[in-house]
């Protein structure tokens, strides 16, 4: 199941040519890849330079494929509870049949619901958002980004990650860690960030020109003088891309997940 309607035998194909191994008993790490990033072919590039920078640093990871399924954190937060928790005990039941300890998830709503939500349901695993885990592998000095970028970067913090997680260091700290990148806050960040619209559903609606969160806030990043708007989140990444096409301002600022950024300057 995934809320693109897209076949499961396609969820994997996004790694066809980088020879990432299926997970199997005894592997240390499952990557969670999650399906805005499997599917949407505009996302494919942020998962593609996480498990990159996993082989940079020797990760022992594997992927499930065809064998993951929708977290089912969209549904439920459409109302649809019945459907969430059979989408749920699917992905609980996989993963208990294959050992599966450790998680690491590409995306923050599917790092909310693994973590916060599936041990409702006897689904107990230890789970992180690649960005604390790209943290630790820069602090253990298995990445080094040692090529100077020379960007100015605002960062806008997920609300899964931030206000329900409490995780607004790690993303920073990995900014901090690449030469060369000038860290610009926007007025409204942290605990205090504006939404980019696309929770609770928001992202399959049409919302109407003037009412977007995610213009809004595209306007607020450009207001600091950053070229580049520097997300950790699937669900941010699409919604401040058609922004940029919307407003007209992909001369004016990029945008990129942390996970690029680091693989760029390595």
């Amino acid at each position: 199941g995934n809320p693109l309607g897209e076949p499961p035998e396609n969820r994997a194909n996004w790694a066809k040519d980088l020879d990432i191994k299926d997970y199997t008993e005894g592997t240390e790490w499952l990557y969670f890849t999650g399906c805005m990033a499997s599917y949407d072919p505009k996302l494919q590039r942020i998962p593609r330079a996480i498990v990159n920078l996993f082989k940079t640093a020797q990760v022992d990871f594997g992927i499930l494929g065809s064998r993951e399924t929708c977290s089912g954190e969209s549904v439920r937060k459409a109302g649809d509870e019945q459907l969430f928790q059979t989408l749920a005990q699917t992905n609980i039941d996989t993963f208990k049949k294959l050992g599966v300890k450790k998680i690491i998830t590409t995306s923050p709503h599917s790092y909310h619901t693994i973590k916060n939500e599936y041990p409702e349901l006897g689904g107990n695993f230890e789970v992180v958002h690649y960005s604390q885990f790209l943290t630790e592998l820069i602090r253990e000095g298995r990445l080094k980004p040692t090529k100077e970028l020379n960007k100015k970067v605002t960062y806008h913090d997920p609300c899964y990650l931030g206000r329900h997680n409490g995780i607004y260091d790690e993303p920073r700290e990995v900014l901090h860690s690449i030469p060369g990148i000038e860290l610009i806050e926007m007025p409204r960040s942290q605990e205090n960030s504006l939404c980019c619209g696309g929770g609770g559903g928001g992202i399959w609606m049409e919302t109407k020109k003037g009412e977007r969160f995610a213009d809004m806030r595209l306007e607020e990043a450009i207001e600091t003088s950053a070229g580049t708007l520097a997300v950790a989140c699937p669900f941010c990444m699409s919604m401040f891309e058609d922004s940029v096409l919307s407003l007209d301002k992909g001369d004016t600022i990029e945008i990129k997940d942390i996970a690029e950024l680091i693989q760029e300057a390595i």
